[in-house]
């Protein structure tokens, strides 16, 4: 899963370098996804970060916010018929999304595996063993606000105000 996070972040910067070519004045957002990324960049994703609550709740915060400023980003660029037809951003596009959906199920699969771990450090009489080890828990992926992740974004794109 941790590859394809970072695949994800290699993305990132050839995706804002394009759309900055056709949507230079959408300079917030282009920020705030360089910012996320830079974010996601300053954590050293191994496999040891499981075995630190902290350090994954921080992962898991860059990551969400990656995910959030490149989900404004690709909403900016509706906004731009030249860019959604220019060749490197639907590429770029497309290898994000299937980015994406590795992860989904990198994810997945990383959820299930935790739970059935989780189970049997838990149950009687593994947890007995698990204890002489020191096997403990592992945390798995949350989604923090469920109910703000469903919603689409709302984007103004400097409609005039009203008088």
């Amino acid at each position: 899963m941790l590859n394809q996070y970072q695949r994800r972040a290699d993305l990132v910067p050839n995706l804002v370098n394009v759309v900055k070519g056709y949507a230079g004045h959408e300079k917030d957002v282009l920020t705030q996804v360089t910012e996320a990324r830079s974010k996601v960049g300053a954590i050293q994703a191994t496999p040891e970060l499981i075995n630190d609550p902290q350090a994954f709740a921080k992962f898991q915060a860059a990551q969400a916010g990656l995910s959030s400023a490149l989900s404004r980003l690709l909403v900016v660029a509706e906004n731009y018929p030249q860019l959604k037809a220019d060749g490197v951003f639907r590429d770029l596009q497309a290898q994000l999304e299937g980015t994406e959906n590795r992860i989904a199920v990198a994810r997945n699969r990383y959820i299930k595996a935790v739970q059935a771990y989780n189970v049997t450090v838990r149950s009687i009489p593994s947890n007995l063993t698990a204890m002489l080890f020191g096997y403990k828990v592992k945390p798995t992926f949350e989604v923090e606000n469920e109910k703000e992740v469903s919603k689409a974004p709302k984007v103004d794109f400097g409609a005039p105000a009203k008088k």
